[in-house]
């Protein structure tokens, strides 16, 4: 594993299309218990370097009731974005994940992670690409049906503060989703 994560780390396969430059942030261990998958990086993700360290992986944290120093523990979480760089502002946010890290790099992540037992996958474009033709017409169908996902996948909308409507408008999100995966969670814990 720590031949495969400094090899991510060196990688340049995108370069020629990242403005801000190159710098692959992710976390993951041949021990992980749980791998969150998301999108790609934020703007201030790209300049610490340290993967959700921003409102949204605050948000993130809370939903899944663990503290700073478990969530940063590679043993229990493994946080591997669809792309490992930061892909550049677009007209109403961050440009999608570059398409090439997934493809050429999590197949092999994922076949190191023997004690894996659940992978949340944050957002669209990690649900389609895990879930295929499981996934439903939307985030929000793919999300409520979680149920239908478990016990290896778990579906989630991203933690951004740009979703608080949508969080608004699915109650049953809070309600429901929320309570299942704190209690899956502590599990690994």
């Amino acid at each position: 594993m720590d031949s495969l994560l400094a090899e991510i780390k060196n990688c340049t396969l995108c370069q020629a299309h990242l403005q801000h430059g190159v710098n692959p942030v992710l976390s993951a261990h041949a021990t992980s218990k749980v791998a969150i998958i998301g999108q790609a990086p934020g703007s201030v993700v790209h300049q610490s370097g340290i993967p959700w360290d921003d409102k949204s992986g605050e948000r993130l944290r809370d939903w899944l009731g663990v503290k700073e120093e478990e969530f940063y523990n590679p043993q229990l979480f493994a946080l591997i974005p669809m792309g490992f760089c930061y892909p550049g502002k677009g007209k109403s946010g961050d440009l999608p994940p570059r398409p090439e890290c997934a493809v050429k790099w999590h197949e092999a992540l994922m076949s190191q992670m023997n004690d894996l037992e659940l992978i949340l996958l944050i957002g669209s474009y990690a649900q389609k690409y895990y879930l295929g033709e499981k996934a439903k017409g939307t985030l929000t169908a793919t999300v409520r049906n979680f149920n239908d996902y478990l016990p290896k996948h778990l579906p989630l909308p991203h933690p951004s503060p740009r979703n608080n409507i949508w969080l608004k408008k699915n109650p049953w999100f809070t309600d429901e989703l929320l309570p299942s995966l704190k209690a899956r969670v502590k599990l690994y814990l």
